[in-house]
């Protein structure tokens, strides 16, 4: 039976990491994607060797939008040479960087930063990837728990994730025909490196993020990985053009 593969962006590290791992763990190939940390990335994919699945790290900047023409060519290329196909089934966006930016302070050329990374690369990568996606296949694209409440910073970043968030909606309705479908993962606050590890390396930040949720603690990369690789399966194909908050009930 001829493998699954997914494609994650941002695998290197912390939830796409998680999510790689997920879903090797159920029998899926993996194409991740990191920017600079190639020697993680390349131990992800000894990792999710050693699970008995294929794997392979490429290099993509999401803040080039220029050289997404150029990555997609690479991972038609990858899919021919490793696995003798042309096409791949799962795409998982979660390429991303933090950023608490005060709005009094936040200047155009951050903007225009986050605006690629988190909307923009999404937008066009995913238009780019379309070609090579099989029919009955998933997007998943990541979110951010501030969409829906605040956190004093994140004016630029969660903005950028709500245009995600409805762009998602649209995409759902747009390749449904196919029988792909479309979510958004929203996750809570969560304790990794993410954002100079603001939550990991703050006792305070962490207790008080902790107390905001129905479970008394923050997220770990483990929640979220395992959502993923239920939206990237058979079990959780009717689930479609949806928001999913992952974030153990923070500010009901």
């Amino acid at each position: 039976m001829t493998s699954k593969i997914a494609l994650i962006t941002g695998g290197s590290r912390g939830l796409g990491k998680n999510m790689a791992l997920h879903l090797a763990k159920a029998g899926k190939d993996i194409i991740l994607t990191y920017n600079t940390k190639q020697e993680e990335a390349q131990q992800v994919v000894a990792t999710i060797e050693a699970l008995g699945s294929k794997a392979i790290a490429l290099q993509l900047d999401v803040n080039d939008i220029s050289s997404l023409e150029n990555f997609i060519a690479t991972v038609s290329k990858t899919l021919q040479e490793k696995w003798n196909t042309s096409t791949f089934d799962y795409l998982v966006n979660n390429a991303g960087v933090g950023a608490t930016i005060p709005y009094t302070e936040a200047t155009e050329e951050d903007f225009d930063r986050l605006l690629n990374i988190h909307f923009k690369s999404v937008y066009f990568l995913t238009q780019k990837a379309l070609p090579l996606l099989n029919e009955g296949g998933s997007i998943v694209n990541i979110s951010s728990g501030t969409t829906r409440f605040c956190n004093p910073g994140y004016s630029i970043y969660a903005s950028m994730k709500g245009a995600v968030e409805t762009f998602t909606k649209y995409l759902a309705k747009e390749v449904g025909a196919r029988g792909i479908t479309a979510n958004i993962i929203a996750p809570g606050p969560i304790e990794t490196d993410f954002n100079n590890a603001a939550i990991r390396s703050n006792s305070q930040l962490k207790e008080r993020l902790s107390s905001m949720t129905a479970l008394g603690r923050v997220g770990e990369a483990n929640d979220i990985g395992g959502i993923v690789a239920f939206l990237c399966s058979q079990e959780g194909h009717w689930i479609n053009g949806q928001r999913i908050e992952a974030s153990g009930g923070i500010s009901l």
